[in-house]
């Protein structure tokens, strides 16, 4: 009557484990290793454990109130000492089921933690996969400019020792030409300065104006060889050398 509710390959586990002989009798990793504890593991379910866990204790329970009943009803001898070593084995294996339980529990947090921390890193992860992408944008954009303002600084560096290249060459052209209108202008004025004297000393022999009314053949010489100059000068240089002729001619037509 006290196995009524307990299943046959449990009496067998049972019968196993009060074998009168020892070399038949089960030991304990024999005991841990039956199917009938296998199959008790693998059927829990986390919804179910509790009223496992209840059950088994009453599986207990009753083991250890038949073990007393047997106690008080059967002399000392082999069979009360199998029925005590059971009833341990049954108590060992309940707080080896307890201590899986809470195992089972803290494996199932852990995991729950682990998981969310992989789901983190993970998007953590992505966020800074897409910032770096972003940032290694912007140094390629970055030193897309840079070479672009290197090739125009370079550009500009050329440009500027071109152009310090002609204007050294235009310094020196004018320099040279400067030198040529200087040495032209005294050539100039030397010749103006001798016409001039014998245009003098014709209208000192010739005497009065001729045939000019008015004004002397010296002075409209001079005009007119001033104008052939200023047009001289003008096709050549530019009239650079006007202001020098115009006053030594305006000097020399005050002293004659």
């Amino acid at each position: 009557e006290f196995f009524g509710h307990t299943s046959e390959l449990a009496k067998r586990f049972i019968s196993q484990l009060l074998e009168k002989d020892k070399k038949k009798r089960l030991t304990i990793q024999e005991a841990l290793s039956h199917p009938w504890i296998k199959n008790n593991e693998h059927k829990e379910e986390k919804a179910q454990e509790p009223r496992k866990r209840e059950r088994r204790q009453l599986k207990t329970k009753r083991l250890r109130e038949y073990t007393i009943k047997s106690h008080s009803s059967m002399p000392p001898n082999n069979t009360y000492v199998n029925f005590e070593r059971f009833a341990q084995v049954v108590e060992d294996i309940d707080h080896m089921e307890s201590s899986f339980i809470t195992l089972a529990a803290a494996h199932d947090s852990l995991q729950e933690d682990i998981d969310a921390l992989v789901s983190i890193y993970n998007e953590k992860e992505a966020w800074y996969k897409e910032e770096s992408e972003e940032v290694r944008h912007e140094l390629s954009q970055i030193r897309y400019e840079f070479r672009k303002v290197e090739a125009s600084k370079k550009s500009l560096q050329d440009d500027m020792q071109a152009f310090s290249c002609s204007l050294t060459a235009v310094g020196e052209h004018f320099q040279e030409r400067q030198g040529h209108f200087e040495a032209l202008r005294l050539e100039l004025s030397e010749e103006l300065r001798w016409v001039q004297e014998v245009v003098g000393s014709f209208q000192v022999d010739t005497g009065g104006g001729g045939g000019y009314p008015n004004c002397s053949f010296s002075s409209v010489f001079n005009n007119d060889v001033n104008e052939a100059l200023k047009e001289l000068l003008n096709r050549s240089c530019g009239g650079e050398l006007l202001s020098g002729i115009n006053l030594d001619l305006s000097e020399t037509g005050q002293q004659r």
